[in-house]
Parts: C-alpha cells; structure tokens; sequence
C-alpha cells in the first residue's frame, strides 16, 4: 500500500468539478484507492464517495493506493491533487 497526505489550496475545496477530474484520473489505474478525511473514507472512483467527504480549503486528505500499479498511481494522484486542488 502507498499512502500520501495532502492539504486542500484551493479556496472551493473539493466541488464538482475537480471531484469529477479526480474520479476520471483515479479510474485510469487498476488499484483501489481510496480516500480519508478525518473518521471518513471514500472510494476515489466514485463521484458521490468523494462529494460526501465535502472536503474544504485546509482540510487534509490522506490518500491510499493498494494493489496493481499501485506507486505510480500515487504519484500521478499528488501531481493531480497539486495542480487541481
């Protein structure tokens, strides 16, 4: 498993848009990532897991890829989360 943290920049946190490019990015790999804010987890590939976190600017999320692929996922899932959030 490949766990990263990172904190929300942007001033909307996650809203729809970006939890959409999110999704569509998760969903290019074929492990399972998922992620946590505080007590909540939610699955990456799915828009309405990722809108019920309601993530805010300043809130940290920690990000988990377990399985296949599952480095470079992350990797690609940080630059994603630093460019867009």
């Amino acid at each position: 498993m490949t766990t990263f943290t990172y904190t929300i920049t942007d001033a909307s946190g996650i809203h729809a848009r970006p939890a959409g490019l999110l999704v569509k990015q998760a969903a290019g790999f074929p492990c399972a990532i998922t992620l946590q804010k505080g007590e909540k987890t939610a699955d990456a590939k799915r828009i309405f897991a990722v809108m019920s976190l309601a993530a805010k600017q300043g809130e940290t999320l920690t990000v988990s890829c377990d399985g296949e692929g599952e480095t470079e996922a992350a990797k690609a899932l940080e630059a994603f989360l630093a460019e867009h959030l």
